[in-house]
């Protein structure tokens, strides 16, 4: 196993990409980020933050209609 998380804390999220925490927390809530919620935490998966940072690049992260949504695709 290595050392590299496969989830991030809004905190940890903040940290590795230099998005702001409440910009973070603003995303969840808009739809744009999909996250897990065990309890009160929320995690973002890395993958899924790596995705949207691709398809988001040169948007203003605060403009709710510029923002794409990320979605993970059910395994159903």
């Amino acid at each position: 196993m290595t050392g590299t998380k496969i989830a991030l804390s809004i905190e940890e999220a903040a940290d590795y990409t230099g998005i702001g925490r409440n910009t973070l927390r603003n995303l969840v809530e808009w739809g744009k980020l999909p996250v897990l919620k065990v309890g009160r935490k929320v995690l973002i998966k890395s993958d899924m933050l790596e995705k949207f940072m691709e398809i988001n690049e040169g948007k203003n992260l605060r403009d709710k209609g510029s923002v794409k949504a990320v979605i993970r695709k059910s395994a159903d």
